[in-house]
C-alpha cells in the first residue's frame, strides 16, 4: 500500500477533489513515460551514477554524505563565526499526527538530492521534503506484510546516467524495496512489485530465519550492495554480501561471509558450519570507492555470541574488514580485528576512507571504528596496518568447551578515543554513595584483562557492549586529515552462568531454551536490560501465551523474531517463563536469588545436565544507574591521522540531574555520529539531554547549541539550496529513557 499527495491538492474541497486527483494521476503518468523511455534507451546495462556530480558539493546525497562515508561537508557559508546566529528554517513533523511507537527506531540520516529531502518517520514510512521550507511532495505507507523491526538509518538513492531514473531503496523488515523517487510508488519491475525478500537466496527457510538491514545498501554502478542484521543466537542466518541489480532486483553476487568449501577461510571453522552457522554480518554499513571499484564492509560476531564451543577457529570472516571488488564481489583483502569473537565485539560503523600525510607521502586509507575505542587505520590498497598492530596474548577461557583464541590484534596507533581498562581509580567519584555501591561491585569481580573471556565470575568488560564507538561512527575533514568521533564510556559487568537441567521434563527443558535465548536480554530474574528489553516478571497476570508465541515468531521492538526454534522449544521457553514469573511473584518476600532456585527445584528436575549460558547485558552501573565509571561518560574527539595524535577531547552532554547538585558535566551515552564542514564546524545532536551542538573543529569550542523537541539519535546532514545553507537532523528520541519524537528540524541563518 503506499500514500501519493501532494500539499498543495490534499487541502482542496470535496468538489474539487477529483480535478486534484486527476492531476496527480497524470503526474504519474508522465513520469511512467519518463521511465519507459528512460529503459527503451539505456536497457539493462547501464553505466550509471550514483548522484549528480555537479550537484556534490550542495547536496547529502549518501548515508554519511558521500559514498566514502566522511560525513564531510565542502559548504561553509555557516562557519564558526556566524554559526551562533542559527536560526529554525523549517519543522516538519513525519508522524502527521500518527501515534509514535514509544520505542521507535528511527535513527535516520536523511539524504537531499536535487532540492529535495528524502526520509523516513516512526511509522516506517518514506517521503519526500521541499529542501527549502520542508513543505511535502509525497508519502510512502509500506503495505503491513512488508512492515516489521527495522532500524532505519537512511536510505540509498540512484538514477541513471541521463538523470531520467531515479529511485530511493529503502529497507522494513527483510524486504528491500525500490521506490521511485519522483512519486514515491513502488517500481513493480524491480523483484516482485517492487520488493525483494532479502531472507531468499540464503540457504535456508526463509520462514525460519530472521533477517534486516539496519544500514542502507550502497550504489555502485547499476548495483545495490547490501549488508544485514540477523540473530545473534544458534540458528542465525548467515550474514552474506550480496548485491542486487538496481532496475531488476536480480541477485547478481554474494560473498560468504562464512565461507563455503573451497573458499578461503574455510579451514577457520568446524567443518561444514556453513551448513548451520549463521552471524558474520555486516549490518553497520559499506562503504565505497568507486575509483578502485572497491567495496569496503565490516562484519559482526560470529552467532551464537558469547559461545563459540561449536565455532572452534578464528572464524574468517566475522569481526573482519573486507574489500571486495565491487563489481563481482570477490575478496581482495581482509584484516580480522577479534579472532573467535567471544565478546560481541562487532564492527559498529561504516569505514571511512581518507587520504593522508604521512612521512612527506599521500596515502589512500580506510579508517575503521570500533567498539574498542580505537580506530583500525589501513591502507585502502592492500589492508596492511599504516602503523603496525601487534598480535598479544590473551588469557584462556575457562568455561568447558571453550577455545579462546590465544591472541588478538591490540592497537597503539592512533591513539584510542576511549579508556583502554577499568581498574579501581577508574571508579566513579561523582559522590560517596555512588562510589560504595560501585566498589562493591567491582571487588566481586576478576582483575580487568585485554580480552578476558567472561567466566563463572562475574567480568567486567570495557569499554561496554555499546563501546566506544557505535554505529555513527566518525567524520574525517578531507582538508586536514583530522577525524572526530564521539564516544560512549561505560562499562559492562558480565559473567557466564552453569545450568542444571532435566530436559526430559517440559520445564526443565524449558528452562533450557529460556536461558539459552532469552535471559542474556530479559534477564534470570525477568528483570529485562533496560532500556532495551522490557521486564517480565509480571508476565503472568497481564499478559496471555497466545500473544508471546507470536511476538516470540514475528518479533517486537528491538526483539528479532525466534522462528528458527521449533514450536515444542517455543512452547517450553513460554511454560517456563509464565512457570518462573509466577513463582517470583508468589515468593515476592524472599530474595529474588532465593526465588529463582525455589523456581527451578519446583520445575520437577530430575536427571540433570550442566550447561553453560551467557549471564546477560548488565550495564555495569551506579546506584542511581549512571555509569560505574569515572566521568566523562560521553566525549566528543578529535584525532590528527597524519599523527596519530588525539588533539582534543571535550565532553558531550550533561545530565541535569547532576547539574543541579553541582556536579560538573559528565557527558551522557550517545547515538549518531558528527558532520564536519570546510566552514569550521563539528556538528552533532546523539546525546540523551536532546541538545544539537555546534563546535568549533580546531579546538572543540562550543560554538551554539539548541534544545530539541525530543533527542537526535541521528547523525545530521547539511546542504544548500538556491545558495543557502541548511542544517537538518531528525529528532526520534525514544531510547535511554527519553520521550518519542517523529520531527525534522533544519536551520539556517537569517535572511
Amino acid at each position: 500500500m503506499y500514500l501519493l499527495y501532494n500539499k498543495r491538492t490534499v487541502g482542496l474541497s470535496p468538489a474539487l477533489r477529483p480535478v486534484g486527483k486527476c492531476i496527480r494521476f497524470c503526474a504519474v503518468i508522465a513520469v511512467a513515460l519518463t521511465l519507459i523511455s528512460g529503459c527503451v534507451e539505456t536497457g539493462l546495462s547501464l553505466d550509471s551514477e550514483t548522484v549528480n556530480p555537479s550537484a556534490e558539493h550542495q547536496g547529502w546525497q549518501h548515508y554519511g554524505g558521500d559514498s566514502g562515508n566522511r560525513q564531510y561537508s565542502a559548504l561553509n557559508q555557516i562557519n564558526r563565526d556566524n554559526a551562533g546566529k542559527l536560526k529554525l528554517a523549517w519543522q516538519y513533523n513525519s508522524a502527521d499526527g500518527q501515534a509514535i511507537p514509544a520505542a521507535a527506531e528511527l535513527q535516520l540520516n536523511p539524504i537531499i538530492v536535487n532540492n529535495v529531502l528524502y526520509g523516513r518517520n516512526p511509522n516506517y514510512n518514506v517521503f519526500a521534503l521541499q529542501a527549502d521550507n520542508g513543505e511535502p511532495l509525497w508519502q510512502y505507507q509500506p503495505d503491513k506484510a512488508h512492515v516489521g523491526l527495522s532500524f532505519m538509518r537512511g536510505l540509498s538513492y540512484w538514477q541513471n546516467s541521463h538523470g531520467q531514473q531515479a529511485r530511493i531503496f529503502v529497507t522494513t523488515s527483510h524486504y528491500l524495496t525500490a521506490l521511485d523517487a519522483n512519486t514515491g510508488m513502488p517500481v513493480s519491475d524491480f523483484g516482485k512489485n517492487g520488493h525483494i525478500d532479502l531472507r531468499a537466496g540464503l540457504g535456508r527457510d526463509v520462514d525460519k530465519i530472521a533477517v534486516y538491514a539496519p544500514s542502507p545498501g550502497v550504489i555502485f554502478k547499476d548495483l545495490i550492495i547490501m549488508g544485514s542484521a540477523v540473530n545473534e543466537t544458534r540458528g542465525a542466518a548467515p550474514g552474506d554480501i550480496r548485491a542486487y541489480h538496481v532496475l531488476t532486483g536480480e541477485l547478481v553476487w554474494s560473498f560468504h561471509t562464512i565461507p563455503h568449501p573451497g573458499e578461503f577461510g574455510y579451514d577457520s571453522w568446524p567443518e561444514d558450519y556453513w551448513l548451520s552457522g549463521g552471524g558474520a554480518n555486516a549490518w553497520a554499513g559499506l562503504s565505497v570507492d568507486h575509483e578502485r571499484g572497491v567495496v569496503y564492509a565490516p562484519t559482526g560476531s560470529a552467532a551464537p555470541d558469547f559461545d563459540g564451543s561449536s565455532r572452534h577457529g578464528s572464524n574468517l570472516f566475522a569481526n573482519t574488514l573486507l574489500a571486495l571488488d565491487a563489481a563481482t564481489g570477490k575478496r581482495l583483502w581482509h584484516y580480522q580485528t577479534v579472532h573467535h569473537d567471544l565478546w560481541d565485539r562487532d564492527l559498529s560503523s561504516a569505514p571511512t576512507l581518507a587520504t593522508l600525510t604521512i612521512d612527506g607521502r599521500s596515502v589512500d586509507v580506510v579508517v575503521q571504528a570500533s567498539k574498542q575505542g580505537v580506530l583500525y587505520v589501513l591502507n585502502r590498497d592492500t589492508g596492511e596496518p599504516i602503523v603496525p598492530i601487534e598480535e598479544v596474548p590473551v588469557p584462556a577461557s575457562t568455561i568447558p568447551g571453550q577455545r579462546a583464541h590465544a591472541s588478538q590484534p591490540k592497537v597503539t596507533w592512533p591513539e584510542p578515543f576511549t579508556r583502554q581498562q577499568f581498574t579501581a581509580d577508574d571508579i566513579t567519584d561523582i559522590n560517596p554513595a555512588a562510589t560504595a555501591f560501585v566498589k562493591a561491585q567491582f571487588d566481586q569481580a576478576a582483575a580487568f584483562e585485554y580480552f578476558r573471556p567472561f567466566d563463572l565470575q562475574p567480568t567486567i568488560m570495557y569499554p561496554g557492549f555499546y563501546g566506544g564507538g557505535n554505529w555513527g561512527g566518525g567524520a574525517v575533514d578531507i582538508d586536514t586529515g583530522m577525524y572526530f568521533i564521539n564516544a560512549m564510556e561505560d562499562a559492562s559487568i558480565v559473567k557466564m552462568e552453569a545450568i542444571e537441567v532435566d530436559k526430559n521434563t517440559q520445564l526443565g527443558f524449558g528452562e533450557f531454551v529460556f536461558k539459552k535465548h532469552c535471559v542474556g536480554c530479559h534477564g534470570d530474574k525477568l528483570q529485562g536490560f533496560y532500556p532495551y528489553a522490557p521486564a517480565l516478571v509480571d508476565i503472568y497476570q497481564n499478559g496471555n501465551k497466545r500473544s508471546a508465541l507470536e511476538i516470540v515468531n514475528t518479533g517486537k521492538g528491538r526483539m528479532m523474531p525466534f522462528s528458527h526454534l521449533s514450536h515444542h522449544e517455543q512452547s517450553a521457553a513460554l511454560d517456563y517463563l509464565f512457570f518462573l514469573s509466577e513463582q517470583l511473584n508468589k515468593a515476592s518476600s524472599m530474595a529474588n536469588d532465593h526465588n529463582a532456585d525455589t523456581a527451578s527445584q519446583q520445575a520437577g528436575h530430575q536427571e540433570k545436565e550442566t550447561t553453560y549460558v551467557f549471564g546477560g547485558y548488565t550495564p555495569f552501573m551506579d546506584n542511581r544507574y549512571y555509569p560505574a565509571v569515572k566521568p566523562p561518560w560521553g566525549t566528543l574527539n578529535a584525532i590528527d591521522l597524519n599523527t596519530g595524535k588525539r588533539k582534543w577531547q571535550v565532553t558531550l552532554g550533561e545530565y541535569a540531574q547532576l547539574s543541579d547538585e553541582g556536579i560538573a558535566p559528565t557527558g551522557t551515552r550517545n547515538y549518531g555520529g558528527p558532520v564536519v564542514t570546510q566552514g569550521g564546524l563539528l556538528i552533532i545532536a546523539a546525546t540523551s539531554d536532546e541538545k544539537l551542538r555546534i563546535f568549533d573543529k580546531d579546538n572543540g569550542d562550543l560554538l551554539w547549541e539548541y534544545a530539541l523537541p525530543a533527542a537526535g539519535y541521528a547523525t545530521p546532514a547539511t546542504y544548500q539550496v538556491n545558495g543557502k545553507q541548511y542544517i537538518v537532523i531528525a529528532c526520534p528520541g525514544g531510547k535511554l529513557g527519553s520521550k518519542a519524537g517523529d520531527q525534522y528540524l533544519a536551520f539556517a541563518l537569517p535572511e
